[in-house]
């Protein structure tokens, strides 16, 4: 079996702000439908792209326990979440659920942890998993089965998605997903507020991991590293380099339960586009399901299509926390 796994917030917030200069919005009351444009033709498009005979969604509740205990700043550098996507976000779920992806979420519990626990138990009954995000994290769950399906840059689209497997990984970043979270934990990650060893960037997190081996072949190695300026600094910061790496490994001992498969509801779709007034939107989907002749209309544009699924990586791009 396939599955498309997709990092929920990761993708509304692309879909967001694609669709922001359009300012989309309800004619008889003025909601915010942007994000519902969007996300709609994102997981359509992956959809057909992928071909998966499962689709899920996983979304944060709260924030991560465990990552708070360890890190109270946990991502507290990240502004507020934009109102148009706090007010479209339930919204958001019951158009997921109507086009038959089934939605998981548990609060307290980061989405990447879920995803990460998906991975693990579908993967072990010889369940392929596509895992769509834009998050580097995700590089340590690629292997076997499972790939990661990355969005373009937002500055630079044109670079398309991204299909990171081993080898991609490897030539990504320089080390194998068995080792990600030890060169993220060396390097930091900004986009979740946490702080690496200063001064140390990729090539020398890439250089002590292959000579070293692991994140504690490095640490043990403090007194001969190179360059030899950061031989102290790493002796002083060992115990949170080590609590930086329990922050970026991911906890797969969650509950997952995959549940029955939950059928897309065509009349369901139609009449929540029917309610949103998204009637664009409306008549692509009916001509797609054959429930309407297609009629031409101004079609706000979205995410790219998803790739097919032997799709050749794309070349590099420095984004924020894209790849």
């Amino acid at each position: 079996m396939r599955w498309l796994l997709i990092d929920g917030f990761n993708l509304v917030f692309r879909s967001h702000f694609a669709m922001e200069r359009s300012n989309l919005r309800r004619p008889s009351d003025q909601f915010p439908t942007g994000a519902l444009h969007g996300w709609m033709k994102s997981l359509l498009d992956l959809r057909e792209g992928e071909q998966p005979d499962r689709c899920a969604v996983f979304f944060d509740l709260g924030g991560s326990d465990r990552h708070l205990e360890v890190l109270p700043e946990y991502k507290a550098q990240r502004d507020e979440t934009p109102e148009d996507i706090v007010l479209q976000l339930p919204e958001i779920k019951r158009l997921t659920a109507l086009l038959g992806f089934q939605v998981f979420e548990r609060r307290g519990v980061e989405a990447d942890d879920l995803i990460a626990t998906a991975v693990r138990i579908l993967s072990a009954s010889g369940d392929a998993c596509v895992i769509v995000s834009a998050d580097k994290d995700f590089g340590q769950c690629v292997g076997g089965p499972v790939v990661q399906l990355a969005p373009p840059p937002t500055a630079n689209p044109a670079l398309g998605w991204r299909r990171l497997d081993p080898a991609a990984v490897t030539e990504k970043f320089g080390v194998p997903p068995a080792r990600i979270a030890d060169y993220l934990a060396l390097v930091g990650d900004a986009s979740d507020n946490i702080p690496g060893l200063k001064g140390v960037g990729p090539k020398t997190a890439v250089k002590w991991l292959t000579e070293y081996g692991d994140l504690e072949g490095v640490l043990a190695a403090a007194d001969t590293l190179q360059p030899e300026r950061f031989r102290e600094q790493v002796k002083a910061e060992a115990e949170r380099i080590r609590s930086n790496l329990r922050l970026v490994t991911f906890r797969t001992d969650f509950a997952f339960e995959p549940g029955t498969p939950v059928a897309e509801d065509v009349a369901g779709v139609e009449a929540f586009l029917v309610e949103m007034e998204m009637h664009s939107t409306l008549r692509r989907y009916q001509a797609k399901h054959g429930r309407a002749e297609p009629t031409p209309a101004e079609t706000p544009k979205a995410e790219p299509p998803a790739p097919k699924a032997k799709a050749k990586p794309a070349p590099d791009a420095q984004q924020g926390e894209l790849f």
